[in-house]
């Protein structure tokens, strides 16, 4: 499906050939994306991602992920620097929605747009804030161990209850890409948290850490310590669990990025005090 607008702007939708101009200007915004983020992005709904060009060069992008029938999330909304001002990202936001359809929508907003999300609609559940350094716990991770196939049912089911919709095809990419690093704590036959650390050009990036309690994410940090060696991590935390943040911070991690997660709607409930660290800004 293609949509033009007035002013000589075709959005399409947006392939994986096209990822590296996307994350390319994802980077330029100090985001940071994963090496590898577009195996998973696409896995999870390949018709969710657009771009815009004017006579074939690319402006404009944004993308709308369905979950299901009751929730989409929306990222990677960027114009290119020297093009903006000049509507090209209303009419590739419009392309967005027309997939998005009448489901609730969620996003993180960077703190410069969180006033136009407002005025789209979207409403501020919470902020989400990154902390990035070098993570200083000095233990031995117990109970924690790399995923097997074993563990993909309690992960997927762990996950849901963290997170406004079921995304088995998301996740079963997420856990499996090459690179990714994924984490499970397994205390007396109980999962009790999982996590993922995975490369991005700068500092390697830990989405999603979710845990029953803070020994659990701390285990888990220490694990992902050791994987991660003297390499500095990121982790976005948000601040809707205090212990999340208090967490970090005692790690040794410093804010340094912040966010809005936003809703147009009501979503399902969620285990807010389970989520240490976000999966991605782009998807959730």
């Amino acid at each position: 499906m293609t949509y033009t607008s007035a002013e000589r702007l075709v959005v399409a939708r947006a392939t994986r050939d096209d990822w590296p101009v996307i994350s390319g200007w994802a980077y330029d915004e100090g985001w940071n994306p994963g090496l590898r983020d577009e195996e998973s992005f696409f896995a999870q709904d390949p018709a969710g991602f657009f771009l815009g060009c004017l006579d074939g060069d690319p402006v404009s992008a944004i993308s709308l992920v369905n979950y299901g029938d009751g929730y989409a999330f929306l990222g990677c909304y960027l114009v290119r620097p020297d093009q903006r001002g000049r509507g090209y990202g209303s009419a590739t936001w419009r392309a967005g929605l027309a997939h998005a359809g009448a489901r609730t929508l969620g996003l993180d907003g960077v703190v410069a747009q969180q006033d136009n999300y407002r005025r789209s609609g979207f409403t501020p559940a919470h902020r989400t804030v990154r902390h990035v350094g070098r993570i200083g716990t000095g233990e031995r991770p117990a109970h924690v161990r790399q995923i097997t196939a074993a563990d993909r049912a309690a992960v997927a089911a762990y996950d849901s209850a963290c997170w406004p919709a079921d995304r088995p095809r998301f996740l079963d990419r997420w856990l499996t890409t090459q690179g990714h690093r994924a984490l499970v704590r397994v205390v007396d036959g109980r999962l009790t948290g999982f996590a993922v650390l995975r490369p991005a050009r700068e500092t390697l990036r830990i989405g999603p850490l979710f845990a029953d309690s803070p020994s659990d994410a701390r285990a888990l940090y220490a694990a992902l310590a050791a994987e991660a060696g003297p390499a500095q991590v990121a982790v976005d935390v948000p601040d809707a669990n205090p212990a999340g943040v208090a967490l970090a911070q005692s790690l040794g991690l410093t804010p340094a990025f912040e966010t809005a997660r936003m809703y147009t709607g009501p979503i399902r409930p969620l285990a807010e005090d389970r989520v240490y660290g976000v999966t991605t800004l782009e998807l959730g």
